[in-house]
């Protein structure tokens, strides 16, 4: 079949636009990264002196990089809109957010829908794939205390071990009030086949649009988080008592995210923008974590309970386009998510000028050295 001039003007355009794109993503990065790991660097008197004070800049910087990501999405007309209980309310509270897992996007979604969420960003702990960790933002997650964990049999026992130690080192120590994680462990895509055949197996509900979830990271999670009075757990006791007169973690966050027809965004998506302008669903269920069963079986059907409960809810969203109402309401209600484009502006201009002034900075001294 013949191709239009339209058509190859199309193409040229969106094949332009992306590569445009592609070299803004590069020169964002070049800036923005060296610059976050160079302020930090400087401030490492403040660090000694003032600790509290030292982890709040990196929480800025850190919401900052976060918020050049989401720019490129929403540039790219990749927008949220949110259903279910409104997290804004337990922003300030700790909270263990559950979230299940689809493609590389559904990082860079919440990156998004997370930045109008008051002290959130700044203030949490990502757990993911160690894979992150060789990839250009590694070094801004291992500097802001992100845990980075090996999946596979083998190393699974050893790596819960090492997550306890560094939510104790770590979480309370650098002020974090929110831990997001992905309990089902892998991409739907890689592990759907595997899930069915191990519900199959243990009598357990079929499911298409999630996956069966694994229980260790979420089990030391709560172990080490929660305060004793919460759920009956032991909880780390000494490190819940000796931070800060913390309360511990107050709230589990059920997190759903739902692309239209079932199509992720991934990163290349993200960064080149040749896709449509699409529209990604954002469901929140909140949960006290004083509900939650501290004992290994009845957290595991607990657990398995809210993603039989994400697989009703991704059914009846790709059937309807939209997610049920909350248990009470007679129609559900959705809210869309903006972001300031002046301030997405004012911080893209804030790394480039970073960068700038570190490239003159190390000219100079070259420049004076030889």
């Amino acid at each position: 079949m013949a191709v239009t001039l339209e058509q190859a003007q199309r193409v040229g355009y969106t094949c332009l636009k992306a590569l445009l794109r592609f070299a803004f993503m590069v020169a964002n990065n070049l800036v923005a990264i060296p610059s976050y790991v160079l302020y930090l660097i400087i401030l490492q008197p403040l660090r000694v002196l003032d600790s509290k004070s030292f982890w709040y800049i990196e929480g800025v910087l850190f919401k900052w990089l976060l918020a050049m990501v989401a720019s490129w999405g929403w540039w790219a007309g990749y927008t949220v809109v949110e259903w279910g209980d409104d997290v804004k309310a337990v922003s300030e509270d700790e909270a263990m957010v559950l979230v299940n897992h689809q493609a590389t996007g559904d990082v860079c979604t919440l990156m998004m829908c997370l930045q109008d969420k008051g002290t959130v960003v700044r203030q949490m702990m990502w757990l993911m794939d160690h894979i992150f960790k060789y990839t250009n933002f590694g070094i801004v997650s291992l500097i802001h205390g992100d845990f980075f964990i090996r999946q596979g049999r083998a190393h699974r026992d050893q790596q819960l071990v090492l997550l306890k130690e560094h939510l104790e080192k770590y979480y309370r120590s650098r002020n974090r009030k929110w831990i997001v994680l992905f309990p089902e462990g892998g991409f739907l895509r890689k592990r759907r086949e595997t899930s069915q055949a191990f519900a199959k197996k243990n009598n357990l509900p079929f499911l298409k649009h999630v996956t069966l979830p694994r229980l260790g990271a979420t089990q030391v999670i709560l172990e080490t988080l929660v305060a004793p009075q919460e759920n009956g757990t032991p909880a780390g006791g000494d490190a819940v008592i000796k931070e800060s007169k913390s309360k511990g973690l107050q709230w589990v966050i059920d997190t759903t995210i739902a692309y239209p027809k079932g199509e992720p965004i991934d990163i290349q998506t993200w960064i080149l923008g040749y896709r449509q302008p699409t529209v990604t669903h954002v469901h929140y269920r909140i949960f006290p974590v004083k509900d939650v069963p501290a004992e290994p079986e009845a957290l595991t059907h607990w657990l398995y309970q809210r993603f039989i409960e994400k697989e009703d809810l991704l059914t009846h969203f790709y059937e309807t386009g939209a997610f049920p109402p909350l248990q009470g309401q007679t129609k559900a209600v959705s809210r869309e998510m903006t972001l300031s484009n002046l301030r997405l502006v004012c911080i893209q201009s804030f790394a480039f000028l970073s960068g700038g002034m570190w490239y003159c900075i190390f000219q100079y001294f070259y420049h004076c050295l030889f």
